[in-house]
């Protein structure tokens, strides 16, 4: 096993990431920003080193402080985290050149998958469905009229480079499609260096689920399950649980299928997610993209698998194989994950500010990864994230019940925060169906 590990990252991920560490007696080391000293996972750590001001581009995404502080505290590899610098293929690169061990997939796989246009004509090449969309960038918004016409309206107009819900806007007609491109363009240029831009189908009524994946170090590939993501406010994910209500086991087995083979088409190592929508009317599901990384709602996947995901990073990173049995892998009862925002409940705007009280729930089937608690401060430097509520029950409806439970019992103040809209959603009919898609959040504002 790996002996110290150096995690790139901050808040929950970090501590998160930490407590396995340390379990494992694998030596954790945080690197924090001066926004963050006072955050619990730098208090955590066995050791822990400043790498900069607030600023994510002199701090978290600095490689050189970065790869300084792995060689002044002797450590051995490293873990990005999500977000950041994560899927950053040159970063992935340089870890290993410096002789430190990268605890993701490789980084021609992260090159492969970070382009959205060349993933999509890989997964098709592989026999991975994808939804109808250009092959090529829409150099010009021309070019993007030309595909919306073949494809037919609405599309949707997507950052080549993107993700996490960011540089995305729909298009019903020539005339929106005009103004869209150009935000998703100059977007792109200046969120991510790279203003291509792909048009695809888009689907008004549409669920989001995706697979998790672990590529392993004898080379296999192995699905651990879907994940139900169509909660969402602005493309952006708020609840997440597994297994999903929408998934019949023929289709269950028809996605967990593709997405080995999307992992096989990359000769994927590590954790990995494929993300897909899937389209209520027809049945089918298309290739969304692949997150190269660790997702922010593993924790429902380690609840109905009953494993620890970063444990499992760390001995794909060594050359271990896992802690279980890929032929004997079988989901058991239902999670849910809730991301507590420090966001108002009903336009989702941000709202930082000095916790004064953080009170968390317990109890069986309660867990929670929190990156603050009272006393600390959530800045206007980094995503809106404090914690991540999850919960597990027996069948869907009794998670549903400890996830209200929870909710009710999760005391925040200080900052502005979401919980109201957990309790909300917990009542809906809608939600409680199971017979939701992605505009559930718009319908209920």
């Amino acid at each position: 096993m790996i002996e110290s590990l150096l995690v790139a990252n901050r808040g929950e991920i970090a501590r998160r990431i930490i407590r396995t560490a340390k379990r494992l007696g694998v030596r954790a080391i945080a690197v924090y920003s001066e926004a963050d000293a006072g955050l619990p996972f730098v208090a955590e750590a066995d050791e822990a080193v400043n790498i900069g001001p607030a600023n994510p581009a002199q701090s978290y995404r600095n490689t050189d402080a970065i790869l300084a502080a792995a060689k002044a505290t002797g450590a051995q590899a490293v873990h990005p985290g999500y977000g950041f610098l994560s899927e950053n293929a040159d970063f992935a690169r340089t870890v290993a050149a410096n002789g430190l061990i990268w605890v993701g997939p490789g980084a021609d796989a992260i090159t492969a998958m970070g382009d959205k246009i060349n993933a999509r004509n890989l997964m098709a090449a592989a026999g991975v469905p994808v939804a109808p969309g250009t092959t090529d960038p829409a150099g010009t918004v021309e070019a993007a009229l030309e595909a919306a016409a073949t494809i037919g309206y609405p599309v949707m107009v997507k950052a080549a480079a993107g993700g996490g819900g960011m540089g995305m806007g729909v298009a019903n007609d020539e005339a929106a499609l005009r103004t869209e491109y150009d935000k998703v363009r100059a977007f792109a240029e200046r969120m991510f260096g790279d203003g291509s831009v792909l048009i695809e189908r888009y689907f008004p009524r549409v669920r989001h689920i995706e697979v998790q994946i672990l590529g392993l170090a004898d080379g296999r590939v192995v699905a651990l399950g879907e994940r139900e993501c169509s909660v969402q406010r602005r493309n952006q994910k708020l609840l997440e649980e597994s297994p999903s209500p929408a998934v019949s086991a023929d289709l269950r087995e028809r996605l967990l299928a593709a997405a080995v083979r999307a992992g096989e088409a990359v000769g994927y190592r590590n954790a990995g997610t494929v993300e897909c929508l899937f389209d209520p009317g027809s049945g089918d599901f298309f290739f969304l993209e692949m997150n190269t990384r660790l997702q922010v709602e593993h924790p429902v996947t380690e609840f109905v698998y009953g494993l620890d995901l970063v444990e499992e990073q760390l001995r794909v990173a060594a050359g271990l194989p896992p802690t279980f049995d890929p032929a004997r892998l079988a989901p058991r009862g239902h999670a849910i994950e809730l991301r507590i925002n420090a966001e108002d409940p009903k336009r989702f705007l941000p709202g930082p500010g000095v916790v004064t009280v953080w009170t968390e729930p317990t109890g069986e089937g309660v867990r929670v990864d929190s990156g603050y608690a009272a006393g600390t401060t959530v800045t206007p430097f980094y995503d809106s994230l404090m914690a991540k509520l999850i919960v597990y029950g027996d069948d869907r409806a009794a998670a549903i019940a400890r996830a209200r439970a929870a909710v009710a019992d999760f005391e925040i103040a200080g900052p502005k925060c979401n919980l109201p809209f957990f309790a909300e959603l917990l009542e809906n009919q809608e939600f409680i169906s199971g017979d939701y898609d992605t505009g559930i959040v718009t319908r209920m504002r």
